[in-house]
């Protein structure tokens, strides 16, 4: 990466983060107006969250200094917010619990952190809070780790046809995720573009189709089954966002593809890939697709081997 595209990278990174701590409040001296300051009243979430996790648990959980940790704990004891039980399988651990003193001081913070981020989502429009929570879910899926612990919510995602922005998305998409994942340069997403723009000039609804998947609002995958002939279609433009990954998105899309050509009376599907595209060379062998040929080529800045497969109905 070039070091300007670097540099511009971790300038905005830092911009967003003094912008975010600026909006939950992380460096004021309390928080909530509560007694307590961010970091004590996270250590009282983890508590109250969990099941008499230990001190060396909390730590991990938050990534907080040992000595800072302890004071914390030794305070909130004296103030009769915490118990400690000894472990009964390792005498050098204790498992903390919040006290009946500590539930009531832990009440009010966890409601007034429900209110004020509750009043934050209101201010946008549900489209707006869609966009929002994806987003985050997308920083926490790409930054996160296996030792977040708390509980997430399934995703959902649905098939539906396109409306006005959804072809732009596409070639956008294409063109953003090739670059970051494969290093394909501008004449991919031109290819891209060319192909959208003939299925939305040129399209015949009876044989040819767009799906477009969404999830919380937002659109994370498409696909295009285009006429090549009149007994073969083309699968064309498969793709899912990296944040909808996993969730069966891409199978989906093939399939729908796949019924489709047949009630319209195809009787092969045929399609482009290449060799380092391993989830959809995946998917394609799932669905049944036979690879008939390969093609190695330079294309769109690097050294591409591209693959035609064919399924027959």
């Amino acid at each position: 990466m070039p070091r300007r595209q670097h540099d511009s990278r971790v300038a905005a990174v830092r911009r967003f983060n003094r912008f975010y701590t600026r909006q939950i409040g992380v460096l004021r001296k309390k928080f909530l107006d509560s007694p307590y300051s961010l970091g004590e009243a996270r250590v009282l979430y983890e508590i109250a969250s969990g099941h008499s996790l230990t001190a060396t648990d909390i730590g991990r959980a938050l990534d907080l200094d040992a000595g800072y940790l302890s004071r914390v704990l030794r305070n909130f004891e004296r103030r009769g917010l915490v118990r400690r039980t000894a472990s009964a399988t390792d005498a050098r651990q204790s498992h903390l619990t919040l006290s009946p003193r500590g539930h009531k001081a832990y009440g009010p913070l966890e409601q007034g952190s429900q209110r004020d981020t509750g009043t934050m989502l209101d201010k946008l429009a549900p489209a707006d809070q869609a966009r929002l929570i994806a987003a985050m879910q997308t920083i926490e899926s790409l930054l996160g780790s296996e030792e977040i612990t708390e509980p997430h919510p399934h995703p959902t995602y649905r098939l539906r046809a396109p409306v006005p922005g959804d072809f732009g998305w596409m070639v956008k998409r294409h063109g953003e995720i090739y670059a970051q994942e494969y290093g394909w340069t501008e004449p991919f997403e031109g290819l891209c573009a060319q192909i959208v723009a003939d299925f939305a000039n040129k399209n015949d609804p009876k044989r040819e189709r767009c799906w477009i998947a969404e999830m919380d609002g937002e659109v994370v995958g498409c696909v295009f089954l285009a006429k090549d002939s009149a007994k073969v279609a083309r699968i064309r433009l498969l793709l899912v966002d990296p944040k909808a990954r996993g969730l069966g998105v891409g199978v989906r899309l093939a399939d729908e593809c796949i019924r489709f050509a047949r009630r319209a009376g195809y009787k092969k599907i045929t399609l482009w890939t290449h060799s380092n595209l391993s989830a959809a060379r995946h998917i394609y062998q799932k669905a049944g697709f036979r690879l008939m040929r390969t093609e190695r080529h330079r294309s769109w800045g690097t050294q591409v081997v591209s693959e035609h497969w064919d399924l027959e109905l």
